[in-house]
């Protein structure tokens, strides 16, 4: 039996897969609020009592943030998680601990075209990939072609320095500056980023907030609100909240192909994007990633892709897992993490 997990700040997906004629075949799965445990481990205690009693042979999960020798403290979460302790809490040495976007990246080598929307052809090559993700923070993560295969390379991308190209964009920068000091594109790319795009907006003026969705973010996520707003096109401050979020997540975008030179393609996942599916069709998106003056032209031929299928970080950490069965089981690395 595998157990795979996709920890991210707001839930934390688990389930127990089995290999059925070299396929992986989900046994049982469940969705717990990260927010409701001290550590990983509680929330795997848990879901494992919630079934039959099983025994687990490998075990991979995919965390928000850097795993660095096989350690890694939660981005938007107090965890400190390492392959240690998850060894000892599911009983096995055949552990992994990985970045979620690289979990992701794993899952999307093994998808079937229709778990994928293309948001621009492009042209079709055996080259670099790359993987961009808003969620509750921005993940960034290369699919590197190694002239047999790709493999999946982390990185914290998402916490590069934000480069504004308009004059509102500056402005934006400065208004989040006086509140965060420095700014990473992850403070805009993101679901928190959505919202803080529009308090900027409200900041600068124009028409009162709407009553309405005053009420409604008060109530709820800020951000969903936002959202929702503007693919109703129901509030004029949310619409231009969503546009400048989706230029901006096509720019940064680009900037990821540039840098991995992934002619390959790029795919865009995470929580957010087919939430907001509409808007990332309507061109604003591929308009802001291929705008790079002299790469234009190359940046029009990169296939871009959005991610459908919820469950790709999960399937990519099964399918880790699923790798550590054969050879000798490795010896958990890092520290006993304390809760």
């Amino acid at each position: 039996m595998i157990l795979a997990g996709d920890v991210g700040g707001t839930k934390t997906a688990l389930a127990l897969f089995e290999v059925r004629r070299r396929a992986l075949a989900v046994v049982r799965e469940g969705v717990l609020p990260s927010q409701g445990f001290a550590a990983l481990a509680d929330a795997i205690r848990q879901f494992l009592a919630d079934g039959p009693s099983t025994s687990i042979d490998a075990a991979c999960v995919g965390v928000a943030g850097p795993v660095i020798d096989g350690r890694c403290a939660a981005t938007n979460l107090p965890w400190v998680v390492d392959e240690a302790a998850l060894a000892e809490c599911v009983s096995t040495r055949r552990v992994k601990l990985v970045n979620d976007l690289e979990a992701t990246g794993h899952g999307i080598l093994g998808l079937k075209p229709s778990a994928l929307a293309t948001l621009q052809a492009g042209a079709r090559r055996k080259a670099t990939m790359a993987l961009i993700a808003a969620g509750t923070g921005l993940g960034e993560v290369l699919l590197v072609w190694d002239g047999r295969r790709h493999r999946v390379v982390g990185s914290e991308g998402g916490h590069t320095d934000f480069a504004p190209r308009t004059e509102l964009e500056t402005e934006l920068l400065r208004f989040l500056r006086r509140e965060f000091g420095r700014v990473s594109y992850e403070r805009i790319v993101s679901g928190p980023g959505l919202y803080n795009i529009y308090r900027f907006l409200l900041a600068t003026g124009g028409a009162p907030e709407a009553e309405w969705i005053r009420s409604r973010m008060e109530a709820g996520d800020p951000s969903a609100v936002v959202g929702e707003a503007a693919l109703d096109n129901r509030d004029p401050r949310a619409v231009q909240a969503l546009d400048l979020f989706v230029s901006i997540y096509g720019a940064e975008a680009g900037n990821l192909a540039l840098k991995a030179l992934a002619v390959g393609g790029i795919f865009v996942g995470g929580g957010i994007a087919p939430k907001i599916r509409p808007k990332l069709e309507d061109g604003t998106f591929v308009t802001a990633f291929r705008d790079k003056g002299r790469m234009g032209e190359m940046m029009a031929s990169i296939p871009v892709h959005l991610v459908l299928e919820p469950r790709t970080a999960l399937l990519g950490a099964a399918a880790v897992a699923r790798s550590l069965l054969s050879g000798s089981a490795p010896k958990p690395r890092g520290a006993q993490a304390t809760p």
